[in-house]
């Protein structure tokens, strides 16, 4: 894109404040801003009227899970079709880690967070081991690893997993691509530059996955080495289970398009999205959704109905990924913390929120599946969630997890 049709869009669009130092910029500077220009998706602005509005729901109902007492009894027969979906190269996992390690204090990618306490242990180290696990349960059959990344941690997580030699992983079995970025704006849409010749943005949220892979032309790649299931997970759980073979014996097994591993609640208003059925497709229902009455509903055992939370580890049916990717997901806008710089180029960065990032979000790539199987998993076996420094779900709370899972730190 030349500078007068970069103009031109900006223009159309009421962000012509973009190249306000374009004259300031090295001619490689120019370069860039034009090409991200070009790439921008200004439309999403508009959704900025959409803050504080949540998507209208649909009637909700309990989807029943399958629970620990019946895969302990079904566990050689879940394992054993697993075991030969594995080996036979149809399951692959994608790994979401295009976060930074900011609320952790830390100006890295999140996965190359230092956990250890004796040596080191860092988190992408874990997740690998973890899966290494599953290669081993499979007679050594390795999967294809995808890793997301995103434009702002790309460099700096290709560099370190090359320079920890994939912590024994196969190099030839990584697959890197980077997540599309969304444009982040004021709350009156007029995108915020995060320097003089760069457009603030952040990752389209964790539904943008597929089709980030879809656009780095990845689906060749899967059609190519016959890749039936593809098990997403986030990078900050480092207890979680990685295409274990029990879970994708029991997805398959069931005629699913979509298998999701989830926890039992530990209290009944834990702030956990809930699986679910929604006007009849399963579905997720956050924790600040749930009304009383599905918070004191039961099954037919006398437990909680609304009682599995979810932990962003799901198996899908490729094919069916590939349906929903004909259709638009709803866009959700959130209210966040945006650095940017001032009328007069000094960055800022706010202490409180200051504006909108546009998301779109697994739980609706979930309602356009005809079925979904919860897979509940043990708690404090697959759930060490790194989201915070200290207290809930922190590093802390992580290492005190891995120790009694009998993990060296």
């Amino acid at each position: 894109m030349d500078f007068i049709k970069a103009q031109e869009k900006l223009k159309a669009f009421g962000q012509e404040h973009v190249l306000k130092y374009y004259d300031e910029l090295s001619d490689a500077e120019k370069e860039a801003l034009l090409t991200q220009i070009e790439e921008t998706d200004f439309t999403i602005l508009e959704n900025c009227k959409n803050l504080g509005k949540g998507q209208a729901r649909g009637k909700f109902e309990p989807l029943a899970a399958l629970q620990v007492s019946e895969i302990e009894k079904r566990k050689d027969e879940f394992t054993k079709i697993g075991v030969e979906t594995i080996k036979a190269g149809k399951v692959a996992a994608v790994l979401l880690a295009g976060g930074m390690g900011t609320r952790l204090g830390s100006d890295d990618p999140k996965g190359m967070y230092n956990i250890g306490l004796t040596k080191p242990v860092y988190i992408f180290q874990r997740l690998i081991e973890n899966l290494m696990d599953t290669v081993n349960q499979a007679e050594g059959s390795y999967i294809h690893l995808f890793i997301m990344t995103s434009e702002k941690n790309n460099d700096a997580t290709v560099a370190f997993l090359k320079e920890h030699k994939f912590f024994g992983y196969p190099e030839d079995k990584v697959t890197f691509f980077k997540q599309d970025m969304a444009p982040a704006s004021d709350y009156d849409g007029k995108v915020y530059m995060e320097g003089k010749g760069r457009i603030s943005t952040s990752p389209n949220g964790n539904a943008g996955w597929y089709s980030s892979m879809l656009k780095a032309g990845l689906r060749d790649t899967l059609l190519k080495e016959g890749i039936e299931w593809i098990d997403i997970f986030a990078v900050d759980n480092v207890l979680q289970r990685i295409a274990d073979p029990c879970f994708v014996g029991a997805t398959v097994e069931a005629g699913v398009s979509c298998g999701a591993k989830v926890v039992r609640k530990n209290a009944p208003d834990e702030k956990v999205g809930v699986m679910c059925l929604e006007d009849g497709r399963p579905s997720i229902v956050e924790y600040y959704e749930l009304s009383q009455e599905m918070m004191d509903a039961k099954d037919a055992n006398g437990d909680p109905a609304y009682n599995y939370g979810v932990i962003l580890n799901y198996m899908f049916n490729e094919k069916a990924l590939y349906e929903i990717a004909k259709k638009t997901l709803p866009l959700h806008v959130v209210e966040k913390k945006i650095p940017y710089i001032d009328e007069n180029a000094n960055l800022v960065k706010p202490e409180s929120p200051n504006g909108c990032k546009f998301e779109q979000l697994v739980l609706d790539m979930i309602h356009e599946l005809d079925t979904c199987l919860p897979y509940e998993v043990v708690r404090e076996h697959e759930f060490a969630p790194i989201k915070n420094k200290e207290g809930v779900d922190s590093v802390e709370s992580a290492r005190e997890l891995c120790k009694k899972n009998g993990i060296e730190l």
